[in-house]
């Protein structure tokens, strides 16, 4: 038993909030435990100028830490004069794992974004980012359906991430941020609603981790996730919102 009362591979308590602002073309609160993000999406009507003239879609994010979102304020990073390493690592993620579930040319050339802003952090804050801004994109997307914009909606399967680690010697799921910063093992798990790996990010952080772990690590995430894409599409669907996978 955990400190926080679960089980070895029980996730947090989870809760999605769609629709939570009122300007965005989609929104969703997440909290996973005491980790909380602010997932918003916001559709343009054009592309980069690197995907001009090829009929297809975009879809980036944006990624950030309010100051007071830890126990120590954080300078804002607009203060900074650009975004640091970390911050660009993980919104580039949040692309790249939004984007394999969407038909970029079925989505036509326009420009989803999707800004995920980390209200309080107590570890997992990439993943829960992943998790919450896919309910925003789907809404986002919707939107244009129900506008007439697309004929359907333009996403491929459902999408959620995970974490997990070696924390005093225990494979654990959904790390906070106390068993975060003691682990072993780092690993960030990104897939679909088929069971389908999109990105998987793993670090031995203190020592080499074996196969069999690597393995055991893989099977708990995946259990995990289906649980956190479970509670996606009742979300969605209490909103009207179904995905054809």
């Amino acid at each position: 038993m955990r400190a926080n009362g679960r089980q070895a591979g029980e996730i947090r308590p989870v809760t999605i909030m769609p629709g939570v602002n009122k300007y965005a073309e989609g929104s969703a609160l997440i909290h996973v435990g005491d980790t909380r993000v602010m997932c918003t999406a916001t559709v343009e009507d054009k592309v980069p100028p690197f995907m001009k003239g090829q009929g297809k879609g975009w879809v980036t994010a944006e990624y950030a830490m309010l100051p007071r979102a830890t126990q120590v304020r954080n300078q804002r990073e607009s203060m900074k004069g650009r975004p640091g390493g970390r911050t660009m690592e993980i919104q580039r993620l949040i692309g790249r794992a939004l984007r394999s579930v969407v038909d970029l040319e079925a989505l036509g050339e326009r420009t989803i974004t999707l800004d995920c802003d980390v209200i309080q952090a107590d570890g997992g804050t990439r993943t829960t980012s992943i998790t919450g801004a896919f309910v925003a994109m789907a809404m986002a997307m919707d939107g244009l359906v129900r506008g007439g914009k697309l004929e359907r909606l333009p996403i491929t399967d459902y999408l959620a991430s995970v974490s997990a680690g070696i924390v005093d010697g225990e494979m654990l799921v959904d790390l906070c941020y106390d068993e975060d910063s003691r682990a072993k093992v780092d690993l960030n798990v990104v897939m679909t609603g088929s069971g389908a790996f999109v990105e998987i990010q793993g670090t031995g952080e203190q020592s080499p981790f074996a196969r069999s772990e690597l393995g055991q690590m893989l099977s708990m995430s995946e259990a995990a996730i289906q649980k956190l894409i479970e509670l996606q599409k009742r979300v969605l669907e209490e909103i009207g919102i179904r995905i054809g996978v």
